[in-house]
């Protein structure tokens, strides 16, 4: 059984790359940590934003890892099972380590990342677009 793109639109040229994105990223879906993904108006001369706040109780700032790659933000946390020397009656929250990855839209910009609470907050700023028009001249042949 063949796979039919959902991209296969006559009407959608050259969005190949974003379709093998798409299936990357859902593939790649994990349900950890959890993850909230809000839009946040223009306020004092700051734009449009989105900020994506994951929830990362227990970890440290020295143990989480924001970093953009081309078009792809992916936050890492690592934490270290320091189970020596303890005795767990019951162990119900694990040292576990994550990757989230996220694909960013061109000109996506990454604004800042804020740890507070156990909430890792990361904002986005979300590009205006430009609007562009350019007129193709039509060749006349006699």
């Amino acid at each position: 059984m063949s796979r039919v793109p959902s991209l296969s639109s006559p009407f959608l040229l050259g969005f190949d790359q974003l379709e093998r994105v798409l299936d990357r990223v859902t593939k790649a879906a994990d349900g950890y940590p959890p993850y909230n993904i809000e839009r946040i108006a223009a306020e004092a001369g700051l734009p449009d934003r989105l900020r994506i706040t994951l929830a990362v109780a227990g970890f440290t700032r020295d143990q989480l890892d924001v970093t953009v790659e081309e078009s792809q933000l992916t936050i890492r946390g690592r934490q270290q099972d320091d189970g020596e020397g303890r005795t767990f009656i019951h162990r119900g929250i694990a040292a576990r380590q994550f990757q989230r990855v996220f694909v960013l839209a061109d000109g996506m910009e990454v604004m800042g990342a804020d740890l507070k609470n156990g909430l890792l907050s990361v904002d986005l700023a979300r590009p205006e677009p430009e609007r562009i028009v350019r007129r193709i001249d039509i060749a006349a042949h006699d």
